[in-house]
């Protein structure tokens, strides 16, 4: 009999190999002085490991059953479990606004809205590790010119250097999600300033990946306006997949200079 339901609408797949939670706990020993911040901690096998490192750990779980079993199998965690939907905290005054790492196994279906949040709050979380699903990782992790590079590979890699860790069998979890997972690790670049307006460079590389089929010159219409007459620049006879960060850049400057003019 389990003592935690796994709950197919939060998207949970409780792990239960000890070794694949201890490999998923030392990933946040790039920064072994930051406090952690664990992400759905399920049924906290994770959460075990990340305790042995002796630094501040707090860990937000949404499901009732779950935050009840945590409170019972780690006591000394009490004060430290926070019932709450990561999407709508406010992290600046999360361990007295000292910088913190991020790490889980992520529920799925909501893997891209907390990364997004990760780069709202990029000043704070210097490093991100954890859990998705595959597929997900490897778009992150794309280069330019893969069919899997999209607005999560230019968005994230602006900010992060990111490093595909392993591949993890969906036999390993309970119930066994229909796609494999993998370990990432994410650790914020030098980048101080992108170099372009940092909302309009969103903006950019949403509009253009959301047509990626279409040459920049007709996925930028509904950014510019169909009226507008672009003229002729050879970058926009490419697609997105085809630009690197610094193209998405120099495209964001060309975008802003015919939108003020």
């Amino acid at each position: 009999m389990r003592v935690v339901r796994p709950k197919k609408f939060l998207g949970q797949h409780f792990l239960k190999d000890q070794s694949i939670a201890r490999r998923i706990a030392d990933t946040v020993d790039a920064y072994p002085t930051l406090p952690i911040l664990e992400v759905g901690a399920g049924t906290g096998v994770l959460t075990g490991y990340l305790l042995e490192k002796q630094r501040p750990l707090r860990v937000v779980e949404v499901d009732y059953e779950s935050t009840a079993y945590l409170r019972k199998t780690y006591p000394q965690l009490e004060e430290h479990i926070i019932e709450d939907d990561f999407l709508q905290m406010n992290l600046s005054r999360l361990f007295g606004g000292r910088p913190f790492v991020l790490t889980g196994n992520y529920p799925y279906n909501i893997s891209s809205q907390i990364f997004f949040k990760m780069l709202e709050n990029k000043e704070q979380i210097p490093c991100c590790t954890g859990m998705i699903q595959k597929e997900v990782a490897q778009r992150i992790a794309a280069s330019p010119g893969s069919k899997t590079y999209g607005i999560l590979s230019v968005l994230i890699q602006a900010w992060y250097r990111v490093e595909y860790l392993f591949t993890v069998d969906a036999g390993v979890f309970d119930p066994p999600p229909k796609v494999q997972s993998a370990v990432i690790r994410m650790q914020r670049n030098d980048t101080v300033e992108l170099g372009c307006n940092p909302e309009l460079f969103r903006r950019v590389v949403k509009t253009t990946f959301n047509q990626r089929r279409k040459t920049l010159r007709n996925s930028l219409k509904p950014l510019l306006g169909k009226t507008q007459t672009l003229p002729e620049e050879a970058l926009l006879t490419k697609r997105p997949e085809q630009l690197s960060l610094e193209e998405f850049i120099h495209l964001t400057h060309y975008v802003e200079q015919l939108l003020t003019h």
